[in-house]
């Protein structure tokens, strides 16, 4: 297909031109430089075919929605936006160095890489979704490069509300990145086809091609679909990709949304799992935690305070003092109780002075509160001995359905901060809360799955392992 010709830089008042640095479907990508704070930009202009009232509209809302998630490390960041004097409308965006969209293909990313890069954009994702956003096109050439080596997600040009999932509103769609719900129109998104999305962006960035793509042979827009909508990806196919992250991307790019990773933060944490076993250093997800509701404000007048953002590292505490453990609210504490007579006032006892009764008593009354306390403090360290506490998952059930095993167990008694643990015996694993886990499988396999109950990092003893052989002719 030929390509067309860039459109002509709009006049924007107080930017000079440079150069062009793109042209997409809809949209021409400049290098402007900004004459005040003096800087060099990045403006994204629509297409004057394409401008109409819903096009401005859509213009608008990317600004508006970039603007709110733009804070966020992994995210484009937008200066302003506006319409130019030829009607077109217009977005400032941070310049960045490069696109990986090609990248990949020329030299397919390390392992480390592209690890951190989807951990990254996966914290980008997560956190839109917090904020009620879908991405709905993430893939390799949305993921920019800063001039710092940083990923940043861009282009939310087609954003949706996570509640907004009809498949009657026609949005635009990239095949080889998008969930097979998504091809089919069943739905225009969802925060499990995102999960797909970025599995399939993962998977892209270490082989060098899309999910489905097949050197070699065709690679349509049917081809994909098809190959989408009745299998999975084959496995990537290098010696250095290990074979649980071939399973982690497998079970996130599962034709089954339910059987996927429930949210982009527990793809991360199994990314994480993936670093942890190559012995890499753990790539830390930026992630807003809302507590500035619940903080005391000072000044009412004051609203422009803002928490910063905080990294989440999963099953690391840190190690705390005694002093510490006092300070601690609600802390278990064991503690004298004070005597009513001040020490001044006390009455020392005369060597050879007989004791008193009162005194005897006193002793006796001391003595029987140290057994007391002796045998509490034995109560409170039995308690509160790590490991003795975790429970242990049983009578785990399974369901053979046509494209794989589904596991179910009783809540052992979760705390609210406890998660799960789930290992089977394809390489496939979990930390999740829900008590229940698809493995995908095929006629003859057997599949085997052991539960785990993590709490604060440590985990309770294994359940007994549940193993089902899946029957020859099924499926």
């Amino acid at each position: 297909m030929a390509r067309r010709l860039p459109s002509q830089p709009p006049q924007l008042p107080g930017f000079s031109f440079v150069r062009i640095l793109g042209s997409g479907g809809f949209a021409d990508v400049f290098l402007f430089e900004q004459d005040n704070p003096r800087r060099q930009v990045a403006v994204k202009v629509m297409l004057s075919e394409y401008v109409n009232a819903d096009v401005r509209r859509m213009f608008q809302a990317e600004a508006d929605l970039m603007a709110q998630l733009s804070s966020h490390p992994a995210i484009l960041t937008v200066y302003q936006s506006g319409v130019a004097a030829d009607g077109r409308p217009y977005l400032v965006m941070e310049l960045c160095s490069s696109s990986i969209g090609q990248r990949y293909r020329e030299e397919p990313l390390s392992v480390s890489e592209a690890l951190r890069i989807g951990i990254k954009i996966a914290s980008a994702t997560e956190t839109a979704h917090r904020a009620g956003v879908l991405h709905r096109d993430i893939k390799p050439s949305n993921i920019l490069m800063t001039a710092y080596g940083n990923p940043v997600l861009s282009d939310f040009g087609i954003a949706g509300s996570v509640g907004e999932s009809s498949p009657d509103e026609t949005v635009g769609m990239s095949i080889p990145w998008s969930a097979p719900e998504v091809i089919h129109s069943q739905t225009n998104g969802t925060v499990p086809s995102e999960v797909w999305s970025l599995a399939a962006t993962v998977y892209s960035l270490l082989a060098g091609r899309a999910p489905f793509e097949i050197p070699w042979q065709n690679n349509t827009s049917a081809d994909l679909i098809a190959r989408a909508s009745k299998g999975k990806p084959a496995p990537i196919g290098r010696d250095d990709v290990p074979e649980r992250l071939d399973a982690v991307l497998a079970r996130a790019m599962s034709r089954r949304p339910e059987s996927r990773q429930q949210t982009a933060m527990e793809l991360i944490r199994e990314l994480q799992a993936v670093e942890s076993d190559l012995g890499l250093p753990s790539t830390q997800p930026d992630v807003a935690v809302d507590d500035w509701a619940s903080t005391p404000v000072h000044d009412s007048d004051d609203r422009t305070r803002v928490n910063p953002i905080r990294t989440v590292e999963p099953g690391r505490r840190r190690r705390r003092s005694p002093e510490d453990a006092a300070r601690q609210p609600g802390a278990t504490r064991l503690a004298v109780v004070d005597q009513a007579t001040p020490l001044s006032d006390r009455r020392p006892v005369r060597q050879g002075q007989p004791l008193g009764r009162p005194f005897i008593l006193a002793i006796v009354a001391c003595s029987a509160l140290i057994v007391i306390l002796a045998v509490t403090t034995v109560f409170v360290v039995v308690r509160l001995a790590p490991g003795n506490s975790i429970p242990t998952v049983s009578d785990i059930t399974a369901q053979v359905e046509n494209s794989g095993v589904e596991f179910t167990w009783a809540d052992p008694g979760l705390e609210s901060a406890d998660s799960y643990e789930i290992r089977s015996n394809d390489g496939t694993a979990s930390i999740q809360r829900a008590n229940e886990f698809t493995v995908n499988a095929e006629p003859g396999d057997q599949v085997c799955l052991t539960v785990l109950v993590n709490r604060e990092g440590k985990l309770g003893p294994p359940s007994a392992e549940k193993c089902v052989d899946i029957p020859e002719g099924s499926g």
